[in-house]
């Protein structure tokens, strides 16, 4: 065949390649682009669910065999300490005995009856050996039984977490099977369910393998800012105001955006927008969106706190299940604490107005 002649057959064949590259382009849409119609979100989210509530249950079941194993520990040390409780009991027993029956007011009597005082500063020395012996042994006596108490009230504290988190266990176990059930479900009722299931795979994928690692890194950058924010609103008095002994902290949102640029970089594409009573978080970058919804509290234990709680996040698109955000705040410590700013002050009230997060603290003397 000549040059001419299979031109046309070339271009033809190259118009077929180029027209299957495009629908398989299309069918295989990245898991990670935010879906287009309410049901593919809807299965996506299901599927997300899945893998973080199943991350969820591993978490609670290393938990708890570490929590099983300090019991088991705990239980070993109370055993020996029955022991050792029951041999100082004697002794114990012993001494009061002796000052019950006389006995140490018979020694007292035969000091009185020495007459060089040589020998009586030295049985003097042995009285007082004899007595500093009995304080100790009732003194060990009592720390005994108060060391065993604590022990005691430590194994039950223990066993009742041990119940709670085998009650986290079934819930969650169940919660997961609801989950699979429905997706099981929507994947039957789906005209297209083999491209589902490959999106439901792409997105487990990227949320594992990129996702929650960008994720953690936001959520880790905050964490440090907000270490930092004690002492910029030293370096910036305008924003706290003192009248007696109250002290008010007023941050518009733009100061902080602009607070937090400056921290890292990876928050010049976020930015912080105060509304009533939430603060909305939204930012994106290189084809990953994030979005956190969230509300401050003041807590008094360990320390008095302002911490701040994620009632909801988004990652491009799909939300997130309670589990993950609770994970987040575990590990990433969010609080902002009003003593590094001035000391014996303690917050009394934070209020999340439009634009603007006001901070009510008092000095605590």
């Amino acid at each position: 065949m000549t040059r001419t002649a299979w031109a046309p057959a070339a271009l033809v064949a190259l118009s077929l390649l180029v027209f299957f590259w495009t629908v398989q382009s299309l069918v295989m849409m990245p898991a990670f682009a935010q879906p287009a119609d309410e049901q593919t979100r809807r299965l996506l989210e299901k599927s997300l669910s899945v893998v973080e509530i199943d991350k969820e249950i591993e978490r609670v079941n290393l938990k708890k065999q570490e929590l099983e194993l300090q019991s088991e520990q705990k239980t070993q040390t109370i055993q020996v300490q029955e022991e050792m409780k029951i041999q100082r009991q004697a002794d114990a027993g012993r001494v009061l005995r002796a000052y019950y029956t006389g006995e140490r007011d018979i020694l007292l009597g035969a000091l009185l009856s020495f007459r060089k005082l040589s020998d009586f500063l030295v049985v003097m020395d042995y009285f007082e050996w004899i007595f500093a012996r009995d304080r100790q042994v009732l003194g060990e006596y009592t720390a005994q039984l108060e060391q065993l108490q604590q022990q005691r009230q430590a194994l039950d504290n223990q066993q009742l977490q041990l119940v709670e988190m085998e009650k986290r266990l079934l819930q969650q176990r169940a919660r997961l099977a609801q989950l699979e059930l429905e997706i099981n479900r929507d994947l039957a009722a789906s005209t297209d369910s083999e491209r589902m299931r490959m999106l439901m795979e792409e997105l487990s994928n990227y949320w594992q393998t990129v996702g929650l690692t960008e994720v953690k890194n936001y959520f880790r950058a905050l964490s440090r800012a907000m270490k930092e924010l004690p002492g910029w609103l030293k370096d910036n008095p305008e924003f706290l105001k003192m009248k007696g002994f109250d002290y008010t902290v007023r941050v518009p949102e733009d100061a902080l955006n602009t607070f937090l640029r400056q921290q890292n970089e990876l928050f010049k594409n976020f930015a912080f927008e105060f509304q009533k009573d939430n603060i909305q978080v939204n930012g994106q970058r290189e084809g990953l969106s994030v979005a956190v919804s969230g509300h401050y509290t003041i807590e008094n234990e360990p320390k008095n706190a302002i911490r701040f709680h994620v009632d909801e996040l988004l990652f491009n698109g799909l939300a997130l299940p309670d589990t993950t955000r609770k994970a987040l705040e575990e590990e990433f410590d969010l609080s902002f604490y009003p003593q590094l700013i001035v000391k014996l002050i303690q917050a009394e009230n934070v209020e999340i107005l439009d634009k603007e997060l006001v901070i009510h603290l008092k000095l605590k003397l």
